[in-house]
């Protein structure tokens, strides 16, 4: 990925405008699941499936502002991928109970994390890319917990919630720190 492309004018106010949407759906999505309790109700399982699905959502519009440089895109192509295979899995783990859930978020969140990690480390050039860099290391270590704890005598899943909103912070300081020229 060290090979990219310097990234198009219009990928820093692109990227302001979709981190920001990214916190702000990080933060409700985080609300949202404290409020539907620690079991696998419906509205739980709703969620759970849609934060994946979202972050594949969000790596579409992320392709689309970066289509000129290579190694940012093949990130994004991997990480569409990966979070589209962990929404299924979701899907299927919620029937299983909240041991498996665990399991499949953190086997997401350990390779998406890499995979935000490495993108970050290309983009640098572009500015605003060290919580990007951070965050993407630091899922990587939760999907490690998210692992452990799934292994344990009552695996709870609220500690998403706190990944979440974790995550839509870090995604708020990288587009306040983006630079605000193209």
């Amino acid at each position: 990925m060290a090979s990219a492309a310097a990234p198009a004018p219009t990928t820093a106010p692109t990227l302001r405008r979709l981190y920001a949407a990214r916190f702000v759906f990080a933060a409700a999505w985080a609300a949202l699941l404290l409020a539907s309790g620690s079991g696998l109700t419906t509205p739980a399982k709703v969620l759970l499936v849609v934060y994946p699905a979202f972050d594949v959502a969000a790596a579409v519009v992320d392709a689309r502002s970066a289509r000129t440089a290579a190694g940012p895109l093949k990130g994004l192509y991997a990480n569409m991928a990966v979070s589209t295979l962990a929404a299924v899995g979701l899907a299927l783990a919620t029937t299983s109970g909240a041991a498996a859930v665990l399991r499949v978020w953190g086997a997401w969140a350990i390779v998406s994390g890499l995979v935000q990690l490495l993108v970050g480390v290309v983009r640098r050039p572009l500015g605003g890319q060290w919580p990007m860099i951070a965050s993407g290391g630091i899922s990587v270590l939760a999907g490690a917990s998210f692992l452990r704890t799934a292994s344990g005598d009552d695996p709870s899943l609220t500690a998403l919630a706190g990944y979440a909103a974790l995550g839509g912070i870090f995604f708020l300081a990288s587009a306040i720190r983006l630079p605000r020229r193209g």
